[in-house]
């Protein structure tokens, strides 16, 4: 018996010590300076463009980092140290993130980098023409620090005398210009010139560039202990206290939070989220996409439904089922957590997309839709998750829950191995069970749970929030 369990111990050693890869770049594009350090940055590590954990080191002419996870798939991209050097393909055209899924084989994979994002350019601004720079250096005093911020207005601002409503929009670098985008522009402008022939909708939208390193910070109002953050609300009141009145001071807008919202991407998209529930009296809307809830997930889920008791925000939320992890899930139970709260359910949607995937090419493709959802009211198509998200658990209810929590299976005939793992990793329940199985949590602490349910071939996860 001993000797198993020895034997056992030293073969999950191995198959751990196996559950790496090595990335070893080994061509880099001829301007690369002498002295560059290229870096890895992905959704294993906050997206953060270029953090010294994840510095490549070098032997010869190669540059090589060994990265070890058990399992799943991880995306990423190469930069020089910020995503205004983010890698490009030939002839500086955008790529979309590389993946690598793990399996246990400790892999060596040969890479390539075609040419670098801050070293090739791409010809001149492909803005168009009724985008500017509103300024270089705008001051932040709630941060003490700068940032560069965009304005597109209308077609017909200059002919007419109507005010218009505004957006606020994160990640300015990507919203109007190939040229300063790291991965990718969202096309806004077109899109907005061509709703505003095609439908006579015009809408003012202001783009404020994110702070690179700071991006993380910036853009969640909690701390996480390995990728940082905690300054969130003090970026959305930069946006209230002085970039707004600014805006409605300088500009023909509609200042009235009916006529105000807020848009981004995964951490751009969490804070956006944020700021519509926190501020509901200023932002009236807010366009959630791809968004990073799994940052503090005790927080930020406690957050919804401690705050989704207001009538006066509509929110589109957008998951795409190729992103990696759990978006459009955490999508869904956000929603669902912000209703029990007291939001209503037809003041949001959620749409998931089937090819939708964590990249600008996905945003960009939904972003006329999601304007005219939130300020014209346009029907979207929700499509749903897939069958498969909800093979095993048909219902878990009441969630948010208090006491105590009602699981429903999809086959009433069969037993189920089910294991609740609280907040800090921990296993505070393992049973069997079947049908429709009632568990106590009445002595658990809040936070966000996982309800863990296998058949023995496969499983299903679900996430619980204690309140």
């Amino acid at each position: 018996m001993f000797r198993s369990i020895i034997l056992s111990f030293l073969c999950l050693i191995a198959y751990q010590a196996t559950s790496q890869v090595t990335f070893q770049v080994t061509e880099t594009p001829e301007n690369t300076p002498e002295d560059a350090t290229i870096y890895i940055s992905g959704n294993f590590e906050g997206w953060s463009g270029g953090s010294s954990d994840y510095a490549l080191s070098r032997d010869g002419g190669d540059h090589f980092i060994t990265l070890g996870q058990s399992q799943g798939t991880i995306q990423f991209k190469f930069t020089l140290g910020s995503w205004e050097s983010v890698e490009k393909g030939p002839n500086g055209k955008e790529l979309g993130n590389r993946t690598y899924t793990f399996g246990g084989n400790g892999d060596t994979i040969l890479m390539q980098i075609a040419t670098w994002a801050s070293i090739t350019g791409s010809g001149g601004s492909t803005a168009a023409e009724n985008v500017s720079i509103l300024d270089e250096s705008f001051y932040m005093p709630q941060l003490d620090r700068n940032r560069r911020i965009w304005i597109y207005l209308p077609p017909n601002y200059e002919e007419s005398d109507e005010h218009y409503p505004v957006l606020y929009a994160h990640d300015g670098q990507n919203c109007f210009d190939a040229t300063t985008a790291f991965a990718g522009e969202w096309e806004m402008d077109e899109t907005l010139n061509r709703l505003a022939e095609e439908e006579d909708f015009n809408l003012i939208v202001v783009a404020i560039d994110n702070g690179q390193g700071r991006r993380f910070d910036e853009y969640s109002p909690w701390i996480n202990p390995q990728y940082g953050g905690g300054e969130g609300a003090a970026y959305i009141d930069f946006i209230i206290e002085t970039l707004k009145p600014h805006i409605d001071s300088t500009f023909r807008t509609m200042p009235e939070a009916e006529h105000t919202a807020l848009m981004g991407s995964s951490m751009g998209g969490l804070i956006s989220h944020y700021g519509a529930l926190a501020h509901p009296d200023v932002f009236g809307k807010s366009g959630v996409l791809s968004p990073a809830f799994w940052v503090v997930n005790d927080s930020t889920y406690t957050f919804g439904y401690e705050n989704g008791n207001t009538d006066d925000v509509r929110m589109y939320f957008l998951a795409g089922e190729l992103e990696s992890g759990d978006v459009a899930a955490d999508a869904q139970l956000m929603l669902d957590t912000m209703t029990a709260g007291g939001f209503p359910i037809e003041n949001a949607v959620v749409v998931v997309d089937p090819q939708g995937a964590h990249n600008e090419a996905f945003w960009r493709r939904k972003f006329g839709e999601a304007v005219k959802w939130l300020f014209l009211g346009d029907a979207v198509s929700t499509i749903g998750l897939t069958e498969a998200t909800i093979e095993l658990i048909s219902k878990v209810y009441p969630n948010p829950a208090l006491d105590h929590v009602v699981i429903e299976f999809a086959d009433t005939t069969a037993t189920y191995h089910l294991r609740l793992i609280d907040p800090m990793g921990r296993l505070v329940e393992d049973r069997s069970a079947r049908a429709e199985t009632t568990l106590n949590v009445s002595d658990l602490g809040p936070g966000l749970y996982s309800i863990e349910v296998s058949d023995g071939k496969v499983s299903t996860v679900k996430k619980l929030l204690l309140h």
